[in-house]
């Protein structure tokens, strides 16, 4: 849309209507007060949506003669007041973006209403009352405010959603979108990031067998997207979104949330929390069964979802560790996981019964061993230790359950005990994507490859835009001989993602066992960081200019004997490089060392497509016999 026409008229844009005759303007169906200066700064704007309007045609336009001194400081205070009443932020601009040294630039869409202006409703949105003093501590009121939103959420999702539940029992699908931190402080950033993960889990389980919850890597791809609902769901694949700011500012915590219907952007529900950082632990426990309470008196059973009233209340200096926690852990780097682990470790150090910095320590430390950070035999151990404390702390606690599953597949290699943990996580919480994705790998290990598949694809239906779970489809129907389907989606995965390295891997792989070797060696080269100016990757390609794929191979296992003197490479590694050049000798040694540091990749060698020109020897059937449970 070029422009607002000059006639008066109601125009829209996101959850707001602004009444251009009228000078009124509302948000949700409610009045924003917006007045004076800031209020025509913000018309003007809305007029010329998608231009950059400069500062001297503001001030020739709206400032008049003679207060041009005070000018820039009267300008860049109704700027700071319209974000304010849009709830908008300098940094991840929803509506108003600002041109360095220019002026400013609605970039929001903006369209006519025909409709009359909506009744404005009295008061305020519904805010809880209550409140208790104890502690300085302003990440448990965040997460106070969290609890009545869910609650909130979750009643309206029952009344709202439910019947539009598909006729075959399909799920009605929700995404939570990233909360915006207006803190105006970076460093504020993993509280928002760790609510929107708290607000995921928690609706994830609120009605699992009605209501499905688009997972954290998915919705995170969001945070600083200008996309609109529609584009988003479709996206997702869902039907509603929820989108929400955390505001902090001294002692204060302010938190907004709405929800949204994808199909016609209609705004369902919206609410306001603001506290006193100083109202602490009380506050958690009577605001949550007040809200819970009042929500229980309104829906009918058998919808009526039982609340646990055994969880651990936890230490206020032990969530806000946790939170950073999880905002490293979600790097998926070296380094994230190392502060991430320090973390984890700080806040079971404030709380030793905090079930979750136990579940998450166990997650770090899957993670190190199948990706040559430290030896398996190192680092898995402790996951056990981590997840088994979890559980011992929390039994009902889905994440643990499935952290315990898949150490017990990869360290333990015992698929049908690690069975048993993924079903229970998935009974918890069935909308808990990595309990789906690892399990698949359990099931293909114990070559029930449809199930697996079904499975790996239940998790990126929670999961669609996770580069890890796309590439993993992928492998999984690697593992499972389906090369055509795994290959299409790897190149899927490439599309959604061209930076995600091990994708080109494992399509690598696919099109080397297929014969397709200039394929091969095109996806080889890419996995490789910077091989396109660096002298490892020049190497690599007069490799294989010089030799064919072989010379491929060669050369890559000189790069990583480079590696290993540097850091840890395992033996399983190298046993890849081996039985592609047909060396089988050097290729059964490795094997038989990962064997011995009981390598998580060990488990799959049985189905593992890269070793089959190994299974007629002898002392492959062996190593196939003694792999199993302790």
């Amino acid at each position: 849309m070029a422009g607002v026409s000059d006639s008066p008229r109601i125009v829209r844009f996101g959850p707001c209507q602004l009444d251009l005759r009228e000078g009124d303007l509302y948000k949700n169906g409610l009045t924003v007060k917006l007045q004076g200066q800031p209020l025509q700064v913000l018309v003007f704007l809305v007029k010329h949506p998608g231009e950059v309007v400069s500062r001297e045609i503001l001030r020739e336009e709206l400032w008049p003669q003679g207060t041009f001194i005070d000018f820039d400081q009267g300008l860049n205070s109704a700027i700071n007041k319209i974000r304010e009443a849009l709830g908008d932020s300098a940094d991840s601009p929803r509506f108003i973006e600002t041109h360095a040294r220019r002026g400013y630039r609605f970039i929001a869409p903006v369209t006519e209403e025909i409709r009359e202006k909506p009744s404005a409703r009295a008061g305020p949105p519904e805010e809880t009352a209550v409140s208790a003093r104890s502690g300085q501590n302003h990440f448990l009121i965040a997460g106070v405010v969290l609890v009545a939103l869910l609650v909130l959420v979750g009643y309206f999702l029952r009344r709202q959603l439910a019947p539009r539940a598909s006729p075959a029992g399909g799920k009605v699908m929700l995404a939570v979108l990233p909360f915006l931190n207006l803190s105006g402080d970076a460093g504020q950033e993993y509280l928002s990031d760790g609510l929107t993960e708290e607000m995921i889990t928690q609706l994830g389980s609120a009605d699992p067998e009605r209501l499905g919850v688009i997972a954290r890597t998915s919705a995170m791809k969001y945070k600083t997207t200008h996309e609109d609902v529609h584009q988003i769901g479709g996206e997702l694949g869902v039907d509603y979104v929820l989108e929400g700011s955390v505001r902090r500012e001294g002692n204060r915590v302010r938190i907004s949330a709405q929800l949204i219907q994808v199909h016609d952007q209609t705004h369902l529900w919206a609410a306001n929390y603001e506290r006193d950082a100083r109202d602490t632990l009380a506050l958690e426990t009577v605001v949550a069964n007040a809200i819970a309470d009042q929500v229980e008196r309104t829906l009918a059973p058998p919808h009526r979802s039982a609340r646990r009233t055994d969880v651990h209340p936890v230490n206020p200096e032990a969530y806000d560790l946790y939170l950073k926690g999880r905002f490293y852990w979600n790097q998926r780097t070296q380094p994230g996981f190392w502060k991430a682990i320090e973390s984890f470790q700080q806040a079971v150090e404030k709380d030793p019964n905090y079930a979750q910095a136990y579940a998450g320590l166990a997650d770090c430390y899957i993670l190190l061993g199948p990706n040559d950070i430290l030896p398996a035999s190192q680092v898995y151990p402790l996951a056990k230790a981590a997840a088994r404390k979890a559980l011992q702390l929390d039994d009902g606690f889905a994440e643990a359950h499935a952290s315990l599953g898949f150490v017990t597949l990869l360290y333990d290699w015992d698929p049908s005990q690690a069975e048993k943990e993924f079903r229970r996580a998935i009974e918890l919480d069935p909308n808990y994507p990595t309990a789906h994705h690892w399990y698949a790998y359990d099931l293909v290990a114990m070559e029930r490859s449809d199930e697996a598949v079904a499975e790996i694809r239940r998790a990126l239906e929670l999961d669609p835009l996770s580069p890890i779970i796309n590439t993993d489809v992928g492998q999984i129907l690697f593992l499972a001989r389906r090369s055509d389907e795994a290959i299409a989606q790897c190149q899927k995965t490439i599309a959604l993602d061209p930076q995600f390295l091990q994708a080109y891997w494992y399509l690598g792989l696919l099109y080397d066992q297929k014969g397709m070797f200039d394929q091969a060696f095109d996806a080889f080269l890419k996995a490789i960081p910077g091989a396109s100016e660096s002298p490892q990757g020049a190497a690599i390609r007069a490799a294989y200019r010089d030799k064919g794929i072989n010379g491929y191979w060669k050369e890559r296992t000189a790069m990583l004997e480079r590696q290993s003197k540097v850091h840890y490479v395992s033996p399983y590694t190298f046993a890849v490089s081996y039985a592609a050049m047909g060396e089988k000798e050097k290729a059964l040694e490795d094997l038989r060392r990962a064997y011995e540091e009981r390598y998580p990749s060990m488990v799959f060698v049985k189905i593992e497509p890269v070793f089959d020109n190994l299974r007629s020897d002898s002392r492959y059937k062996e190593l196939l016999h003694r792999i199993g449970p302790r």
